[in-house]
């Protein structure tokens, strides 16, 4: 099948959409898809995710319930775990994840896998997409020669390639998969007619650039930006604490300027599956090139270290009241990244209570929506049902994630201690010594 074909089927409504792996990304990607009337067949290793899926059943916050049935039942879109069924696509888009190991190196086993698998069983003239964060060349030196040795064509005639980014924000109420900007980056000029005539029905915006590469460079800017200024607010944070300055009312008031500052929040660290990870595809490539990227370097150093400083501030406001670490009972509240979601990926909240429970502490956590989480030692953590009983008791309260259901004003009054590292407590009536905030 030629380009002209392609999107002659695109345009027609006509081809089948292959998303290989249904997890955060491929799942509302491939919902998006099967919603405009597309053919979507979501390749997945994980069987119990495959059965879920064509069961009709949810299991990413962000995807509609309801939506995500009618898709299955009108026939829009199933779930498989055979690969040989990647032949029956016309379009393949990749999105597996892209971890770092103990050395902050990528692990592009989940990319090569998918690539092997794509070689071995993709049909001619098909267009394949890679939206897992990656550092810049990966589409044209890692899939490329992959697709081409597993499959005997050749990019640019029997297929066609394209770098899209993910912009996934967990819990975003007011943007979602269909009206986040999207940047596609083909690589030559067929690819980035297919990448606009396919991704334009599902995604309201498109931001088309020149290559790849340029496309893989954007997701790392936008994470490392985060990255680099959470890490500096973090820090500001902990200096400010020390000279009794609150940083939420420094924060507020620099706000007040209507250019040239943006807003940045503090916490017990920077968890996702991106902000944690991403800036050292970058660093991991630079090196390749000898090239020293200091600025991520210390940032990451800032971000690594901010757990620690954590649990030593929660030691303090103990010693404060006469109490060491060493057998409190510290209550986490959140163990979520962030507020609002069902996911623990990266978060530093866990890092914390191993810090505690290092020093011996009686180590417990509360999270709505993460009734228990393994950490990335393996060790499995089981939450607390919320009592007044069990505030308490506890010495300290600690709130390490802004769910918005919590009762902040009922916790701090039942409360001993409360250490705030998420600007809960704010116009609550408290008493001297008994909040501590970051």
């Amino acid at each position: 099948m030629s380009s002209k074909e392609l999107l002659s089927k695109i345009e027609k409504n006509e081809e089948t959409v292959g998303v290989i792996g249904l997890g955060y990304v491929g799942l509302p990607l491939a919902v998006s898809f099967a919603k405009k009337g597309i053919k979507v067949l979501g390749i997945e290793k994980s069987e119990k995710k495959v059965l879920e899926v064509n069961a009709g059943q949810n299991y990413i916050q962000d995807v509609e319930d309801a939506v995500l049935k009618a898709c299955v039942q009108e026939g829009k879109l199933s779930a498989t775990g055979d690969a040989s069924r990647i032949g029956e696509c016309d379009v393949l888009i990749i999105c597996v994840p892209t971890p770092l190991d103990h050395f902050k190196k990528p692990d592009m086993s989940f990319i090569e896998s998918a690539c092997v698998d794509i070689g071995r069983n993709m049909k001619r003239g098909v267009f394949i997409s890679l939206e897992s964060t990656t550092y810049p060349t990966t589409t044209e030196d890692v899939v490329k020669p992959i697709v081409e040795r597993e499959s005997g064509f050749k990019e640019g005639e029997d297929f066609w390639l394209c770098f899209s980014p993910e912009r996934v924000d967990p819990g975003n109420k007011d943007y979602k998969t269909e009206n986040t900007p999207k940047v596609v980056g083909g690589l030559g000029e067929e690819a980035q007619k297919i990448a606009v005539a396919l991704y334009g029905k599902a995604i309201q915006k498109l931001y088309p650039v020149s290559s790849p590469r340029v496309a893989e460079m954007v997701k790392i800017l936008e994470n490392t930006y985060r990255l680099v200024n959470i890490s500096l607010i973090n820090e500001l944070a902990l200096l400010a604490g020390k000279m009794d300055i609150n940083i939420w009312e420094v924060i507020d008031a620099a706000k007040s300027k209507p250019y040239g500052f943006q807003a940045f929040y503090p916490g017990p660290g920077i968890g996702g599956h991106c902000i944690p990870l991403d800036p050292f595809y970058l660093e991991y490539v630079a090196k390749g090139i000898n090239f020293d990227l200091t600025m991520i370097d210390a940032a990451g150093r800032i971000n690594n270290l901010q757990p620690y400083r954590i649990m030593n501030k929660i030691s303090y406001a103990l010693n404060r009241q006469g109490k060491p670490m060493n057998g409190s009972t510290i209550l986490f509240l959140g163990v979520a990244y962030k507020a609002d979601i069902d996911d623990a990926r990266e978060s530093p909240a866990l890092l914390v209570m191993e810090e505690c429970a290092k020093k011996r502490a009686n180590v417990l956590y509360y999270d709505p929506y993460i009734p228990e989480v393994i950490d990335e030692h393996g060790k499995k953590w089981t939450g607390v049902v919320l009592t007044d009983e069990l505030i308490e008791n506890a010495n300290c309260v600690v709130f390490t994630t802004a769910h918005s259901c919590f009762d902040v004003e009922h916790i701090v009054e039942k409360a001993k201690l409360v250490v705030d590292l998420k600007n809960m407590v704010k116009s609550v009536n408290i008493e001297d010594e008994k909040v501590f905030k970051l």
